[in-house]
């Protein structure tokens, strides 16, 4: 399998930038769309920072699986984990905003197991290229379910 080209570094940055910044211009109604739409939705997951204790706010990809949403801690595809993962990891108990919905309360958990493979699946559906974006890292991608709470 041939690994994807991924942008440079500088790139997704900027992308990641641009991208909360039309969020706060707009309020999300350029970035929400639902699930069912193209096959994933946009969220705010608004977590704890582990050292500074102050919430920490992030747009992220889902999809809906039954009550939970589910989502990548894939870091744009660059090494390491994203720090809202790290954040999650160490205070699991969030909070996700939807477009036109009121804040649900979720706790987060790394799907292992057959849980990650049938929601690992579910994102290849969506995005055929998955495997071989995530073949371009050592770092393992987890699957983040955030439950209702």
């Amino acid at each position: 399998m041939t690994s994807p080209a991924l942008p440079p570094q500088w790139f997704i940055r900027v992308a990641w930038r641009v991208h909360r910044g039309l969020y706060r211009i707009s309020g999300g109604r350029f970035l929400w769309e639902p699930s069912n739409k193209r096959g994933y939705g946009a969220l705010r997951l608004t977590t704890t920072g582990r050292t500074s204790g102050q919430e920490r706010s992030v747009i992220l990809g889902y999809l809906q699986d039954g009550p939970n949403l589910v989502t990548l801690a894939m870091n744009g595809w660059i090494e390491g984990h994203p720090a809202w993962w790290l954040n999650l990891q160490a205070q699991p108990e969030a909070v996700v905003r939807l477009d036109g919905e009121e804040p649900r309360p979720v706790r987060a958990h790394a799907a292992e197991g057959a849980e990650h493979d049938r929601l690992w699946a579910v994102w290849t559906a969506v995005n055929p290229k998955l495997d071989a974006y995530a073949a371009t890292r050592t770092t393992v991608t987890p699957v983040v379910v955030l439950a209702p709470r």
